[in-house]
């Protein structure tokens, strides 16, 4: 067993090189130990922690519980770490933060000819799809990455990075949400905790303690690499004490499925989950091929029902809110209401399950899209609670932080909880008005009739909604606000509709009108929510059924969770439309779809319910009556990415955004 330790000489040479800063006295004359400091619940910035030349780099390889690439020897994991000099030259344990991927060894060219064609008929076999080429892996030992390194290792921490299964120097298979990728971090925090083993090479006996780690350790990451804390806490391990999953995946069916209906993530038409194996599959060449053959081919492709687009046990198996049971992690959860990418109902559904457990928990939302961790204030109070054990009240704090429209992200406004407490459900019925707009009303017209859309993907939905007249959608609006309406919380439709044909796409658009077409202006402007369902599956997501042309059917389903302020002078629209050219898929045009008017409705989450919207259609103007927690603002954000295509992570390290899932 060895030690990962410079030479004892080094230790001289700091002592005696006169760098400022290095080494602090006592009265003594004794040099005092590099401790970690702390301020206002915060841990801060220690000047000996500081210098990168003073770090300590290292990798090795932990052993996991799984055999993915059948080599009969359990699959061994890639791990860096990088830690103060001080936890050799003075004996200094200290927590850790954890981040692992499966995309720091590269990943392939992002391609739309590898992808699924998005032209298919429903309820048919897809067409075949092209393989994507080959990854040429990228990086040197012994960094696998320098994320998070400048942000954490000078306040009191060790960082280490590892490789998921089947990606750089990490053995076994990539499985995208398959037990495997919660096992490896497992064991990486066992490692950390004296309960796993580590070795120095990939194959050899010769073991790595982790003997500066104080057996705390905390992970985060964005997207596919916030997925992965969520994924380690759920197996419970010990040690894992708190995670800050940002943008995370936390169902796989949830993001390339919606009620039934084949969808894919925004940006990336064609995409489904064997598009994400083949981009991450960056392992060893000589078992790409058992990999591509076990887990791709034989796993994915047979179970994932790219024609039907149907629940089934190969999706439930990679939704995170079947397998809750055993997590205690103290979970900050980060997400934005406009991630068209990886949707916030993701971190919305944990984020309830988990207050329910009664685990420690929080939410911070903004309004941009994909990525964006919380203020680095938030996330310091809560590795310094948790991982440092520095009781500064955290848990007590609001347990919902929300970035208001037009604030800076690093300056979210508290709420005693999401959705808003003083949101109550408003259920409003709709008239006629196609192929122009219909009206949008808390009162029932008497004879509210039945309208009719013909459906063409070659239309995307701004254009649909921008439109004064066309037949390729039915919209509805109320009157315009007088007010602004605050809406916090999930918006139902109940609707009635039938088919001219046995399947059908269907999706739905909240929107604010009238468009905004300013140079700078946001999605945020004008798209309020969207949802997609087959209806189909008006009986349930695990079994679709043919539709009867001609006959009408009742569905109801939710769409994505928001929290937003609509300005006065807008009004709320609700779209109604089949195919959506940015996310379903596109059969030929020319499917009817006929709304019972009379059997639809769509109930919205305002703050102060029916009081709330009388109010927003008055002249009057009167304070908000919201049950709101005193205002608290985090500050020093660490900076984040947005809904671009690339995002960079607290270090300015460049990930790719597109599959950061």
């Amino acid at each position: 067993m060895i030690q990962i330790r410079r030479r004892l000489c080094l230790l001289k040479i700091i002592c005696f090189s006169g760098v400022a800063g290095l080494l602090a006295f006592s009265n003594s004359g004794r040099p005092e130990k590099a401790l970690p400091v702390f301020k206002d619940g915060e841990a801060q910035i220690v000047k000996r922690f500081e210098d990168p030349d003073f770090w300590i780099r290292h990798d090795l390889w932990v052993e996991t519980e799984s055999d993915l690439d059948k080599d009969g020897r359990l699959d061994r994991v890639h791990v860096a770490v990088t830690r103060p000099r001080q936890t050799d030259t003075e004996d200094l344990k200290l927590p850790v933060v954890y981040v692992t991927s499966p995309y720091f060894a590269g990943t392939a060219p992002d391609a739309q000819d590898t992808m699924w064609s998005p032209r298919q008929e429903l309820g048919e076999e897809p067409p075949k799809r092209t393989k994507s080429n080959q990854i040429e892996r990228k990086g040197e030992r012994p960094i696998i990455s320098k994320s998070h390194a400048k942000t954490w290792v000078p306040r009191g921490y060790i960082v280490v990075h590892s490789s998921s299964p089947g990606t750089g120097l990490s053995q076994g298979c990539p499985t995208i949400g398959g037990i495997n990728e919660a096992l490896a971090p497992k064991a990486v925090v066992q490692w950390l905790t004296g309960r796993a083993s580590g070795f120095t090479t990939p194959d050899g006996q010769e073991k790595v303690e982790a003997y500066w780690s104080t057996g705390k350790v905390g992970m985060t990451g964005t997207s596919f690499n916030g997925t992965l804390p969520l994924a380690a806490a759920t197996t419970g391990v010990e040690g894992l004490e708190a995670i800050i999953p940002i943008a995370p995946n936390t169902s796989y069916y949830h993001y390339y499925r919606s009620n039934g209906l084949v969808r894919h993530p925004g940006g990336f038409i064609g995409e489904d989950i064997d598009c994400l194996f083949d981009f991450v599959n960056s392992g060893n060449p000589e078992k790409r091929e058992l990999c591509d053959c076990a887990i791709r081919d034989e796993e994915m492709i047979k179970s994932f029902d790219r024609k039907n687009g149907d629940y089934n046990d190969f999706w439930a198996g990679r939704d995170y809110l079947n397998q809750l049971d055993n997590l205690k992690a103290a979970t900050l959860m980060a997400h934005a209401f406009n991630d068209w990418n990886v949707q916030p109902e993701h971190s919305v559904r944990i984020y309830e399950a988990l207050k329910k457990k009664g685990v420690p928990v929080q939410a911070y939302f903004h309004q941009g899209g994909h990525g964006g961790e919380p203020p680095l204030k938030q996330m310091n109070r809560w590795f310094t609670r948790y991982l440092h054990g520095v009781v500064n009240d955290v848990e007590n704090d609001p347990k919902s932080w929300i970035v208001r429209e037009g604030a800076k992200r690093e300056e979210p406004t508290s709420y005693h909880d999401y959705p808003n407490p003083a949101a109550r459900p408003v259920e409003f019925f709709l008239s006629q008005g196609a192929p122009e707009k219909g009206g949008m009303n808390i009162q029932k017209g008497e004879k509210p009739g039945k309208e009719t859309l013909v459906d063409n993907f070659s239309f995307d939905g701004i254009s649909l909604a921008k439109a004064e007249w066309t037949k390729h959608r039915l919209i509805y609006t109320t009157p315009i606000l007088k007010q602004p309406v605050h809406l916090s919380g999930t918006s139902t439709i109940k609707i009635r509709l039938a088919s001219s044909k046995p399947a059908a796409n269907l999706s739905v658009w909240m929107v604010s009108l009238p468009w905004n077409d300013k140079k700078k202006a946001l999605i945020t402007d004008n798209i309020i929510t969207r949802g997609w369902a087959d209806p189909q599956n008006y009986r349930s997501i695990r079994k679709g059924e043919r539709l009867k042309p001609g006959k009408f059917y009742d569905m109801t389903f939710d769409l994505q969770p928001d929290d937003q302020v609509i300005p006065a002078g807008q009004q709320i629209g609700l779209m109604i439309f089949s195919s959506d050219r940015e996310f379903t898929l596109w059969p030929d045009p020319g499917t009817e779809l006929t709304v019972d008017l009379g059997a639809t409705s769509i109930t919205l989450p305002i703050v102060g319910g029916l009081d709330g919207w009388k109010k927003s259609q008055t002249d009057k103007v009167e304070e908000p009556k919201e049950e709101k927690a005193e205002e608290k603002k985090p500050s020093n954000p660490t900076g984040g990415p947005n809904s671009g295509r690339m995002w960079f992570n607290s270090d300015d390290e460049v990930l790719p955004l597109r599959f950061d899932h």
